[in-house]
């Protein structure tokens, strides 16, 4: 049975006017992710605001073991968009009790990409828009070169703040999921859900050898010491 705790930031009443919607795609989230996983126990924090997916009215994270942050703006409230966002969430949750969200760009591919693909096993439908974004070309063999990097852009690779298309970290991650999974049916989200991420570089170097020639600046790196 989850265990969870729900903490609504709610002292100027800004949570009051959707708090019922929210507890119900709450329910709704937890219900379906555990018909094939245990969820670990939780702290679930409510705010609103408009630091959103703008299409969404929501944005989520899970920066440490056992919390989920949730962002949601009333005026855009969408309850099936906030049960993909828990979703999503729940698998790093799940993660972050194994091998951890990750440091390296290698470990955030891996992460967000099996989260998105653990997001279809449970709902269904297509993938969400950011896992749907087509990698520019030279990109999976970008990545295959900087896997280990420890001090690579995050914002750049999964948000677009530089020169990569938006979101193109998860596109390329739900595709190297996809790539992993393809030759190995036996597995799942769940069941990968605290695999190393090494255990898919191979699937990395598959898709880098489909892809086209990376910069020639963006040569093997090694790991760096310092953290983002």
């Amino acid at each position: 049975m989850t265990v969870w705790h729900t903490h609504f930031l709610n002292a100027r009443n800004s949570v009051t006017r959707i708090l019922p919607e929210v507890r119900t795609s709450i329910r709704a989230a937890i219900s379906a992710a555990s018909d094939h996983v245990e969820l670990p126990r939780m702290d679930l924090v409510i705010r609103t605001g408009t630091e959103v997916i703008p299409d969404w009215g929501v944005a989520g994270n899970c920066p440490a073991p056992g919390l989920i942050n949730l962002t949601i703006d009333p005026d855009r409230y969408n309850p099936d968009y906030v049960v993909r966002t828990l979703v999503h969430e729940f698998h790093h949750l799940i993660r972050w009790d194994g091998p951890g969200y990750g440091k390296s760009l290698g470990e955030a591919l891996v992460s967000e990409g099996l989260a998105g693909h653990f997001v279809l096993q449970v709902l269904g439908g297509k993938p969400d828009p950011w896992d749907a974004v087509n990698p520019s070309q030279g990109l999976a063999r970008r990545a295959s070169n900087e896997w280990s990097r420890l001090g690579y852009d995050h914002a750049e690779w999964f948000f677009g703040s530089g020169k990569i298309r938006k979101w193109s970290g998860y596109g390329l991650g739900h595709r190297l999921i996809a790539e992993h999974l393809a030759a190995r049916p036996d597995q799942t989200p769940v069941t990968l859900a605290t695999a190393r991420a090494d255990d898919f570089r191979s699937a990395m170097r598959s898709l880098a050898k489909t892809d086209g020639e990376a910069p020639a600046e963006d040569e093997e790196t090694p790991a760096e010491t310092s953290e983002t």
